[in-house]
């Protein structure tokens, strides 16, 4: 990968990441002080309305958790950019294939800026955790 399509996908998981990162600070507050911002100050009026709560709090906290990880592959991506890794298959690289063979396409990473894998590597891969 060349100097400009790193720099393409090192702008692109910054965006992701600042994006992502202002998502999870909302859902965190949200879910930690109530709708209107205010924590305690919304309890609920009937007995039903506790469990919604109680849902999507428990909701918004399994949200977080998700974009959580995905900013973790996200800095994952950025070192791999940095080492000159970025943009090879992890799989393929372990199994001894040529760097040439081992490439994920770049409508992958457009898709999935932070993708370690190949497509058929993370098919294989998907399979094998079923």
């Amino acid at each position: 990968m060349n100097k400009k399509d790193s720099q393409r996908f090192r702008d692109l998981l910054i965006i992701l990441k600042a994006r992502i990162r202002g998502d999870v600070e909302q859902l965190t507050d949200e879910a930690l002080t109530g709708h209107d911002g205010a924590a305690g100050q919304n309890s609920p009026t009937h007995i039903a309305e506790l469990g919604t709560d109680a849902y999507e709090q428990d909701f918004a906290l399994r949200f977080v958790e998700n974009e959580q990880e995905v900013l973790n592959e996200i800095e994952a991506a950025l070192e791999r950019i940095d080492e000159g890794t970025y943009g090879i298959c992890e799989s393929c690289r372990k199994a001894g294939r040529a760097p040439s063979k081992s490439q994920i396409p770049k409508t992958r990473l457009k898709a999935i800026p932070y993708a370690r894998n190949c497509i058929e590597c993370e098919r294989k891969r998907e399979e094998l955790s079923i």
